[in-house]
Formats: structure tokens, C-alpha cells, sequence
């Protein structure tokens, strides 16, 4: 599924478990403090000793290749606890530099590891083109996998035909906790990528006024992607991998691999709705390549994501895109070179070519809900007063400016409204106005359906850099 150093969500490592007990109780063991002597090697394979109640601690190693997974544990279950524990130590942590092959591996482990290879590469007895035992048990898993997940969508199609019939009037007293118990079900279903989804539309009817639409529109986003996971098998095969992506399945580590000198355009950090998991979003673009990449880390509660990449650096090093996201997401390689100041600002594109490579990745992914630009020149100018939409234009609150991106050079597209859903982006907006001072600027944002978040911004006398608020 993935080598070590591609690492997983800790929501596919929870969607593992076999049980909501299990689930639990690998949660509590997702810290470093019972592990020791935790490490992994660069062929696909974690381990550690994790302290239980006994005088010796459980040896727990992980193939992650299956997955497959050994536990000194007496527990009957696959994966254990503590299979669960390592798995999101490693998600959100990491275990250090992973070893160049399993002889790395402590003797406990590397012999199991040295078993599996060895059983991986010895064809059946009597028939050499039989599959390997394991890659026939992990077909047979995904199937499983597969049909559960089918069950999954088939009752989440239902809640939401449920929501449609009786109308949205009564969501607001409704409350959270029903669709809080539909991202479970999902969770049980393997299904991560629907449970978030799900728990991001239940909160929905909070978010102040105009929820009805935007909450009629997320049920229809949804509605989408269950009818697409329902007929997947149909689909072109770039489409078919952003599915299964958005649905939550792991992503291989099988996509294109890109040297370049990556520009560091922006990073910041998003909590998940339970506060359980701390998200680092860092946008990189290829200088030479022109192609951007979304490289993603997890931190746990209380501790920040271990990757940080100053904006305005820029990496010579290689990305390695997953499949499906529309082309963005990718993973950080081997690095040639220490990272250094770029001394240039990036080049810009008009309003109008943002919302055109918008729509054009809407085609490929059509639950993208932003798209990655960097606008310029372009001068921010005041657009009147919000109404207070939820996730309208700047300030979200009625009665503040709503500002709007223009092109400089005067084209025929109309400026772009800035969006400011909290308190973090109204005042990167208030920066961008004062940063322009009613100049020309070039500014790195997320372009979306509601408009343009600026995230960095560069004035035309200068390279450095200016992460907005």
C-alpha cells in the first residue's frame, strides 16, 4: 500500500480497526510514551515495544505492505491495539529515518519480516504463476473492505434522502449528535473520507446565516460521491483513483516522482472538528516544472506537526504525487541541497485564468473545493458591505467590507471576492489591504466557489515573502 516514508492519515490507520473497541483503545496508545525502540525500515515496516501491564513489554511490528501485522499480545484481533497505536504513532510522529532494508530491524522483528519475503518471492507448489499467498489474502481483503464500505454509502444514501424529505427547517434543533453517529457508521464502515465529510455537514446549520444553501449544497457534493463509489468500477481510471482518494482509502506511493527546486509558497495549520488532530497544509511549486504540489503532516493533540517549511525557502528535492486530489497531493523525498531564499516573487496570472484553472480541475475532481494560484498584479479594493453568508465575502459578519481582488492590468474579468469564513482570515485580510496600501501586490491563495483566500502576498519592490494572518 504505501513504503514507510509515505505515511498514512490517522483516520485510514483508525479505519483499520475491527471494532469501535479496538479503535479506542489504539487511540490512547497513539503517543510516543508507551513506545520504545520504535523504528521502521524504508521497504515498507514499522516496530516498537510498547509497555502493557506485564514486566515485559509487547513486541509489535507492522508490514505495511498487506498490511499485516504481529503482536506478542495474547489479543485474537487484527490488528491489535497495539498494531493500531504504533500505526498512528508512526501517521502523526513519524518513527526517525527509517532503516535501508528489514536487517535493520531488531531480531524479533526482521525474522518475521525475513519469513514473509521469503514466503512473498516462493511461488505455490505446482502452479509458478499462482499469486503470492499474502497479495491473494490482500485482494480478498480489499473485496471485504469494498463490499463494507458499499454498505456503508447504501445507508449514508439513505440519511440523506431522509434530510431531503423532511426538509432542512429542523436541523438547527435537530442538533450534532445524529450526524455525529452517522460518521461513525462510516468510521465502522472503513469509509474515513465519508465520515468527515459527514461531521463537516452536520456542523453546518451552526455556521450562521444562509446554512440552508450551503448545507443543501454539501448533502449534494456527498450524494456525488456515493453515487460515484456505487459506480466506480465504470469510471476512468484518474477519476476512479480521486474517488476512492475522497472516500478515504490509502493512496499508493506508485505516482510520478518530480525533481525541482520547490518554492515554499505558504503553510498553515487546521484543527480537526473533534480538536484530536492538528493538520500542517505547506504549498510548494516546482520552479522549473511550474507544477504545485500539497504536501500534508499530523500532529497530535497538544503537539504541532513535525514538518515546518519556512515560506519564501526554496527545496531542491523531489515530490512524489499520489494518485486521485486532482494532481496536488504529494509527498516529500530525498532532498539534494539545504534549503535556501528564493530572492524572487513568483509570477502571477489574471482573476480570470484563476477561476478558468478552477473550473478546468473541477472536471477531474469535482469535490475540490479550492484551487491552488498565484494572482498578479493585482490590488485589493473595497466591494461594499457583507450580508453576513456564511463563507461569503470578507468578514462573514454583516455590516463589515467585503474586498475584492482586481486586475492592474485592466482586463475584461471581474475582480475575485475575497473570502474570510474566521477570525484568522479577516485579519490576513485587513494585512493585504494595509500590505497594499492601494499598490499593486502578487498573492499566493486558494481560489474556490466563494471566492479567493490569500494566504502570502509579495510587494513589487521586494522578494520577501508575506504570510498573511
Amino acid at each position: 500500500m504505501t513504503e514507510q516514508g509515505v505515511r498514512w492519515t490517522a483516520e485510514q490507520v483508525l479505519a483499520l480497526a475491527p471494532d469501535d473497541a479496538s479503535r479506542k483503545a489504539g487511540a490512547r496508545l497513539g503517543g510516543a510514551g508507551p513506545w520504545s525502540q520504535t523504528g521502521g525500515s524504508a521497504s515498507g515496516a514499522v516496530w516498537g515495544l510498547c509497555k502493557g501491564s506485564g514486566s515485559k513489554p509487547y513486541r509489535t511490528v507492522v508490514d505495511l505492505s498487506g498490511p499485516a501485522y504481529k503482536c506478542s499480545c495474547p489479543s485474537r484481533k487484527f490488528p491489535c491495539k497495539h498494531a493500531l497505536g504504533l500505526l498512528l504513532l508512526w501517521a502523526t510522529e513519524g518513527l526517525g529515518e527509517p532503516a535501508g532494508d528489514p536487517a535493520g530491524a531488531p531480531d524479533w522483528a526482521g525474522e518475521w519480516l525475513a519469513e514473509r519475503a521469503a514466503k512473498a518471492a516462493r511461488p505455490a507448489a505446482g502452479n509458478t504463476t499462482q499469486k503470492p499467498a499474502d497479495a491473494e489474502a490482500a485482494r480478498k481483503r480489499a473485496e471485504r473492505r469494498a463490499v463494507r464500505i458499499g454498505a456503508g454509502v447504501t445507508e449514508l444514501e439513505q440519511r440523506l434522502a431522509d434530510l431531503v424529505r423532511g426538509g432542512l427547517a429542523g436541523q438547527e434543533q435537530a442538533g450534532y449528535a445524529a450526524w455525529e453517529e452517522t460518521a461513525a457508521r462510516m468510521v465502522d464502515a472503513q469509509a474515513p473520507g465519508l465520515a468527515g465529510r459527514v461531521r463537516e455537514l452536520g456542523t453546518i446549520p451552526s455556521c450562521g446565516a444562509g446554512w440552508p444553501a450551503r448545507m443543501l449544497e454539501e448533502a449534494a457534493l456527498l450524494h456525488l460521491l456515493d453515487r460515484a463509489w456505487l459506480g466506480v468500477s465504470g469510471l476512468p481510471e484518474p477519476l476512479a483513483a480521486t474517488v476512492r482518494s475522497r472516500v478515504g482509502l490509502p493512496a499508493g506511493a506508485e505516482g510520478e516522482a518530480v525533481r525541482d527546486r520547490w518554492l515554499v509558497l505558504a503553510q498553515y495549520d487546521t484543527a480537526s472538528p473533534d480538536g484530536r488532530l492538528t493538520t500542517r497544509r505547506i504549498w510548494l511549486r516546482g520552479l522549473a516544472s511550474g507544477r504545485t504540489a500539497l504536501v500534508l503532516d499530523f500532529g497530535p493533540p497538544g503537539r504541532p506537526p513535525a514538518l515546518a517549511l519556512p515560506v519564501g525557502l526554496v527545496l531542491d528535492a523531489e515530490a512524489r504525487f499520489r494518485p486521485g486530489s486532482a494532481g496536488l497531493r504529494a509527498d516529500l523525498g530525498e532532498r539534494f541541497a539545504a534549503a535556501e531564499p528564493c530572492g524572487v516573487a513568483p509570477t502571477g496570472v489574471s482573476t480570470g485564468a484563476a477561476l478558468e484553472a478552477y473550473g478546468t480541475a473541477l472536471r477531474e475532481d469535482p469535490w475540490l473545493e479550492s484551487w491552488p494560484v498565484v494572482l498578479g498584479p493585482v490590488v485589493p479594493i473595497p466591494g461594499g458591505q457583507t450580508g453576513g453568508q456564511t463563507g461569503g465575502q470578507a468578514g462573514g459578519q454583516a455590516g463589515e467590507t467585503a474586498w475584492q481582488l482586481a486586475d492592474v492590468e485592466g482586463t475584461s474579468a471581474l475582480p475575485v471576492p475575497l473570502t474570510g469564513a474566521g477570525s484568522r482570515t479577516r485579519a490576513g485580510l485587513w494585512q493585504l489591504a494595509a500590505l497594499s496600501g492601494g499598490g499593486p501586490v502578487t498573492v499566493f491563495g486558494e481560489c474556490g466557489h466563494r471566492g479567493f483566500t490569500p494566504l502570502t502576498a509579495w510587494q513589487p519592490d521586494s522578494p520577501e515573502p508575506v504570510p498573511l494572518a
